[in-house]
């Protein structure tokens, strides 16, 4: 037990931060810097994409489609989170209040850190919608699909911001204090050297996959359609967002509201919260769709199968149903009902005329079995 303690002991009660932040790809003109920022981005998009693939496949779309809609709404998405970034962080961009004392070139420089995520939903909405209508396939069942798997992402893309040292919370006590280097550009004035910060990349990394096994739950459970998926995906993500943003310390955009001066992704997050919760239950008011298929109308393959079942239940439903429920009004059929064409042969079978037999009425079953017979009289519904 005492040597438990004494190793105990010597375990650091603290997140130490990377020392290593990227590496170089030697070229004939120089050098390409691969940021490990990047890389998580990268990985992040990478799982996302497998498990939206495994979703979208077995909701029926076509083959192939996920990758025609990725190539739009993966650059749509970058371009969205960088811009959104900067609206909210304008400061190192544009100079404090807009002075002009920023650095407009930073802009461009993505490996540095900075992506909005509402800004890259939203772009990368759009650009899903265009890959969508190309594909011939409803965004809003991409999105239901795409749901888990964009959680996925973020949550795998969140340890960028530890490996660049970026966008942690307030100081804190706690033994799982994220250490901060000293030198770090991003360390905050004035605190002395040992201070910890809360981890806040962590605690979105933990919120993020709850969220995603939460997800692939209900899903399973209700079978989400028309978006309703992805609008329970923006409330959950929101509510962790919140509280998450609320312990940063970084440079943000401050807005003041009712009274209450907070950070603007705070804002944002309340308020696509109270937007998605009013779609969700709207969408959910207007019941599921029917058919249930990812196919824009008009787009739907030919030889799909669910066409083929509505063929085959047509048929076996309505035309033999028809036939024996007009047992008792047969003698009213027009002539064109028989078979003209067939050569008469005479039968044995019950309730048949022949040489010396009287005639006996036959049943509704037998005059129905009697009809389908090639040859048969629809006067009589016996064989002549």
């Amino acid at each position: 037990m005492h040597s438990v303690l004494q190793a105990a002991a010597t375990v650091p009660m603290s997140i130490p931060s990377p020392s290593w932040s990227g590496f170089d790809i030697p070229l004939p003109w120089g050098s390409l810097r691969v940021h490990a920022y990047a890389l998580c981005i990268l990985a992040g998009i990478i799982v996302g994409l497998w498990l939206t693939s495994a979703r979208w496949k077995r909701r029926g779309a076509p083959e192939g489609s996920l990758w025609d809609i990725a190539i739009w709404a993966i650059p749509f998405g970058i371009i969205g989170g960088r811009l959104y970034h900067v609206f909210s962080s304008p400061d190192a961009y544009f100079g404090p209040g807009f002075n002009g004392t920023g650095d407009l070139s930073l802009i461009p420089q993505i490996q540095r850190g900075g992506l909005g995520i509402w800004g890259a939903v939203v772009l990368g909405a759009v650009g899903a919608w265009i890959g969508c209508r190309r594909s011939g396939v409803k965004l809003t069942a991409f999105l239901d699909a795409a749901a888990p798997g964009l959680l996925l992402a973020q949550a795998i893309g969140r340890w960028g911001n530890w490996f660049n040292q970026e966008l942690f919370g307030a100081p804190t006590t706690l033994p799982w204090g994220l250490q901060i280097d000293p030198a770090n550009a991003n360390f905050p004035a004035g605190m002395p050297a040992d201070t910890l910060f809360h981890p806040t990349f962590l605690y979105e990394f933990i919120w993020n996959l709850i969220g995603v096994a939460l997800l692939l739950l209900l899903d399973r459970r209700f079978g989400f359609r028309r978006s309703r998926l992805f609008w329970l995906y923006a409330m959950y993500y929101t509510v962790g967002r919140v509280w998450i943003e609320a312990l940063r310390i970084d440079d943000a955009e401050q807005i003041s509201l009712f009274g209450i001066t907070t950070r603007l992704n705070v804002w944002t997050s309340i308020f696509v919260f109270i937007a998605s919760l009013v779609i969700f239950l709207v969408l959910t008011r207007l019941g599921r769709p029917v058919p249930d298929t990812p196919y824009l109308p008009g787009r739907e393959p030919k030889d799909a199968p669910a066409e083929e079942g509505r063929s085959v239940t047509s048929v076996t439903s309505h035309d033999v149903d028809a036939s024996v429920s007009d047992g008792d009004s047969r003698g009213n059929l027009p002539n064109n009902q028989s078979d003209p064409g067939h050569v008469d042969e005479p039968q044995d079978a019950a309730g048949k005329v022949g040489p010396g037999a009287t005639s006996t009425p036959a049943s509704p079953t037998t005059a129905t079995a009697v009809r389908k017979t090639p040859g048969s009289s629809p006067e009589t519904g016996r064989t002549t």
